[in-house]
């Protein structure tokens, strides 16, 4: 548990990664649903919008500012900076969906000191959501600082009555785990794709219990990491390691993460 000290400066930390999150709702606000919206294709087949690009530049512009000495690694733009704080961006964390109007996208603004996670906002205006954390302080949800509750997750103990969300298929099937996955589904109560960044946060509400992926990168991860684990449950690379530093991600509600890795291990 962070001392006194330190909770105070992460206080700080999460106020400015509020502001930024204002910011970033603005600019991708404006450019949701544009008619005139830019899109192109990264090296890797994935889109990019000019609002990805937008909002990372603001955020950029006013880190370099609040924030001169410490380091940003973000999707769109080079890694700047060197230290023991970084800040980690995901200016769009949905971004087909975002192309395509629907409304399930957000901001993921997180701070890492030493590789952990202890700051995190994760910002989705499109449906009037925002959830937050910094380690010790708890998760919250609402439409600011003052203006939250709570998140905490489920009770459930069971995975066959567990609820599980994810994000495709066919992502376990090009990771060699479809079969593990898909008797994963058959297990549980209920599955339901809702997605991306969703995923994450309906596990810290309670309202999922299980949310995995196979293949993620630091920035989709950062900032949903801590919102989990301040909420009161697990997050792990698909090893069993705690936080957003592997490859993907294995997120519940704490009670179930043990037998969430046994089923799905045998592959790797």
């Amino acid at each position: 548990m962070p001392d006194s000290r330190a909770l105070a400066s992460l206080t700080d930390d999460l106020r400015l990664a509020h502001l930024l999150a204002d910011d970033a709702d603005s600019i991708s606000m404006s450019r949701f649903k544009a008619l005139d919206l830019h899109v192109t294709t990264k090296p890797d087949l994935t889109p990019v919008t000019d609002a990805d690009t937008a909002v990372e530049e603001a955020i950029r512009r006013t880190l370099s500012r609040a924030r001169p000495r410490d380091a940003v690694h973000g999707e769109e733009g080079q890694d700047t900076g060197w230290g023991p704080r970084r800040w980690v961006i995901d200016p769009i964390d949905g971004t087909k969906n975002f192309v395509r109007g629907v409304p399930v996208w957000a901001t993921l603004i997180s701070l890492m000191i030493n590789d952990e996670s202890v700051v995190g906002v994760v910002s989705a205006p499109a449906l009037g959501r925002r959830w937050w954390a910094s380690t010790g302080g708890g998760a919250y949800t609402g439409k600011s600082l003052m203006q939250a509750k709570p998140c905490h997750v489920s009770d459930v103990a069971a995975v066959e009555d567990a609820s599980l969300s994810y994000s495709e298929i066919a992502e376990w099937v090009e990771a060699g785990q479809g079969q593990e996955f898909v008797d994963l589904m058959r297990s549980v109560w209920r599955s339901r794709a809702y997605g991306d960044f969703w995923s994450y946060m309906l596990v810290a509400e309670g309202a999922v219990d299980l949310a995995c992926e196979p293949e993620l990168a630091l920035h989709d991860m950062a900032a949903l990491s801590v919102v989990v684990t301040e909420a009161g449950g697990a997050f792990t690379d698909l090893d069993g390691r705690p936080g957003p530093n592997g490859a993907g991600a294995y997120a519940s509600n704490g009670r179930l993460h043990e037998d969430l890795l046994r089923r799905l291990r045998p592959a790797r």
